[in-house]
């Protein structure tokens, strides 16, 4: 996700091989402890949410993803 800058919560879950109905309350979690900042940008009458990381998500990245990450990479 840092690559990414702002991702809406659909892509985001996709990213993540995760479903927005099973998995939402992941996203929700992230929020609430600081890793993600939720955006809400008007479309119409609708609403679409975004979610950027947020500096401490981004040192969650760097100390402990990148690592397992070079350890055990994804095939």
């Amino acid at each position: 996700m840092t690559e990414y800058g702002e991702l809406n919560q659909t892509s985001l879950l996709s990213y993540c091989g995760l479903n927005l109905v099973k998995h939402k309350d992941i996203v929700i979690d992230l929020e609430q402890k600081g890793f993600v900042d939720k955006l809400e940008e008007p479309w119409g009458n609708k609403k679409i949410i975004k979610y950027k990381i947020t500096e401490k998500g981004r040192e969650f990245c760097r100390r402990i993803l990148e690592p397992y990450e070079e350890m055990f990479p994804r095939k």
